[in-house]
């Protein structure tokens, strides 16, 4: 009778440990497009740029070009522009270009981040299930991820935590 008992339990772990829910939103989309950027990734040698995009409510509308040379950040480069009449940043806050051992040296922009480390954060962070959040992914450069994060609800300007690439090219 106990030898049944045991095998009942043993069973029944194994069943409900076997029915993984999904730890974050978007899984299998996820898992799609993480092999496709390693494909891609052993296709250019790790070697890469990428443009992160993003704007204001207000208008402001900036972007973020960070090239990758063979696994490393190599340059960070940066463009901001304004709407008519909020344009009263200095010339060298509008645009500037940061080379390896400059990176971070400005505020502002996108992170100087591989896209393997885009991924990670997307899995470890932007789409861990969260309550309260709507959460959004996409991968429309050529199967690579081009949209990832969540907007808490109720929230009513620049809500989004995450990432826009509008492109990534070898």
């Amino acid at each position: 009778m106990k030898a049944h008992i045991y095998t009942l339990i043993l069973v029944s772990i194994l069943i409900l440990g076997g029915c993984k829910k999904e730890d974050f939103r978007y899984e299998n989309d996820f898992d799609r497009s993480f092999a496709r950027w390693v494909s891609f990734k052993e296709k250019t040698g790790n070697t890469y740029s990428y443009v992160v995009s993003n704007s204001s409510w207000v208008g402001t509308s900036w972007k973020t070009e960070i090239t990758v040379t063979q696994g490393r950040v190599t340059q960070r480069s940066f463009k901001i522009t304004f709407p008519q009449g909020l344009n009263n940043l200095p010339v060298e806050s509008k645009e500037w270009v940061e080379k390896e051992t400059e990176l971070n040296s400005h505020s502002g922009g996108a992170e100087p981040v591989t896209f393997d480390q885009v991924y990670e954060k997307a899995k470890t962070d932007w789409l861990v299930k969260r309550k309260n959040v709507t959460t959004y992914f996409e991968a429309k450069n050529n199967g690579l991820l081009s949209s990832c994060g969540y907007v808490v609800d109720n929230c009513q300007d620049d809500c989004f935590v995450g990432i826009s690439v509008t492109s990534i090219k070898p």
